[in-house]
């Protein structure tokens, strides 16, 4: 089954669009303009409450992002800013939207790695798996969601029905695992923990919001699946081979700006096979399945 992505967001970078519904605490979503092959039309930012407002993701470090979020909050104030995760296009406006608030900063902890992410943030108070934070008429939950990226973090609005997704569920595309940060069996694993969920809505770190989510996260899970299956397949037909040998095999008509992501990806689901048992790395490179 292919996953039905939504590959269309009609909010205008800058704009804010109310999300929230008749009885529920108010929430809006604004869109940064850092649009890319891996972040599509751009990081989004989320405001949640009234008066004194939470700020969930404030976006890359962008002045112009930075100035839309302040001017949607008119004469409210933003009193606290949660952090999905440590890449740049997430915490990177952190620093900025600090400096003209003066809010503390909240996330699970340093990049878990000494290279790439976000080696310059780290939070004023730390979030561990089931911390909860609130507001007038709310409460979220933080769900650490490993994979993607060590330090990722949902969060749960509860009695909403409402998971604010980050990137580790995203309606246009799949999420890069890239290690040593990146890890698949982690990140399947924190699939499985969201689908033992009942959420109605998730709200991803990239992408429009995405109904019904539960009928797509698990079709993202057994895309991984899959792609695990055709790993082992195409190894035990063509013989032992490199990452980059593999990826023609495995990612059919992919935009060539994807090869180096694919190839990290492919590379997360090497590292997890060889865990299992089911694969290993040869001296000179060539990864190779085992027999079961």
């Amino acid at each position: 089954m292919s996953i039905r992505y939504i590959k269309e967001d009609a909010l205008p970078a800058g704009a804010v669009q109310e999300l929230g519904r008749p009885g529920g605490p108010r929430l809006r979503r604004i869109r940064a303009g850092n649009a890319g092959p891996f972040t599509f039309l751009g990081t989004n930012s989320y405001l949640l409450g009234e008066h004194e407002v939470t700020l969930l993701d404030p976006g890359p470090e962008d002045a112009a992002h930075r100035d839309a979020i302040l001017r949607a909050l008119g004469d409210e104030r933003i009193t606290r800013i949660l952090v999905s995760h440590t890449h740049r296009d997430h915490s990177g406006g952190v620093a900025a939207l600090q400096a003209a608030t003066g809010a503390p900063s909240h996330g699970f902890g340093r990049h878990r790695v000494p290279e790439g992410g976000d080696q310059d943030f780290t939070p004023d108070h730390r979030l561990a798996d089931g911390d909860s934070v609130a507001g007038e008429g709310w409460s979220l939950t933080a769900l650490h969601t490993p994979g993607h990226c060590g330090t990722h973090l949902c969060f749960a609005l509860e009695g909403e029905g409402v998971l604010f997704s980050g990137d580790h569920v995203m309606s246009w595309s799949t999420s890069i695992v890239s290690p040593p940060d990146g890890d698949m069996a982690e990140y399947m694993a924190s699939l499985e923990r969201l689908l033992r969920r009942d959420d109605r809505l998730y709200l991803p770190g990239h992408g429009a919001p995405l109904p019904d989510p539960m009928p797509f996260t698990r079709t993202m899970l057994e895309h991984r699946q899959r792609r695990e299956e055709g790993v082992l397949e195409v190894l035990g037909r063509h013989g032992p081979a490199t990452v980059e040998e593999l990826v023609p095999f495995l990612y059919l008509g992919l935009d060539a700006r994807l090869r180096p992501a694919a190839a990290r990806s492919l590379l997360a689901h090497l590292l997890k096979l060889a865990g299992q048992g089911e694969a290993e790395l040869a001296p000179d490179g060539a990864w190779r399945a085992l027999p079961g």
